[in-house]
């Protein structure tokens, strides 16, 4: 058994109840004006009518999906910002050095360059690696924290994050 068309829009989530009821309303309006008219007007007209009605449902079930998908992207956008800005404002400065951390990104092994105390903060968890500008910068792990919660991507995961999942040498998967 087919559904109709409202019934869909409703299934989807692309139109509400209240939308679903006024539609209906206004097709009995249609309905009552379609009986004052001569019998030979009123089949053509009534079919016009209830086409434009469902052709009308469908645009705005299109306009609120739109409208939708312009949302999350507007706030994808201002979620990439925040994380940029932070990163700007609490990058912690370059050391000149020769020495380099070696860590994992993905499949790969990545350098950065970082002397005894920036290692010493890395492997203790107090600074953190991120992604930014197709590179990487250290920032305080509070940060860090605050940036994972704006994009979870861009916080490299570190051999401290790791540490910290085991409890007493068991690792968070084995315990009961």
């Amino acid at each position: 058994m087919s559904m109709s068309l409202r019934d869909q829009l409703l299934k989807a989530g692309l139109a509400n109840e209240k939308q679903s009821k006024e539609a209906e309303r206004q097709l009995r309006q249609q309905q009552r004006e379609q009986q004052r008219l001569p019998k030979d007007k009123r089949a053509t007209a009534s079919r016009g009518q209830l086409d434009a009605h469902q052709a009308q449902l469908a645009k705005t079930a299109r306009d609120q999906e739109l409208s939708r998908q312009r949302t999350q992207q507007a706030d994808q956008k201002a979620r990439r910002a925040q994380t940029a800005q932070l990163i700007e404002q609490n990058r912690l400065p370059r050391v000149q050095t020769d020495e380099r951390y070696n860590f994992v990104d993905g499949t790969k092994v990545r350098a950065i360059a970082a002397d005894r105390s920036v290692r010493e903060g890395l492997r203790r968890g107090d600074i953190a690696i991120v992604r930014h500008n197709d590179g990487y910068e250290l920032v305080p792990a509070h940060i860090a924290a605050r940036i994972r919660e704006r994009n979870e991507d861009a916080v490299i995961k570190s051999a401290a994050a790791d540490e910290a999942a085991i409890h007493d040498g068991v690792p968070d998967d084995l315990i009961w």
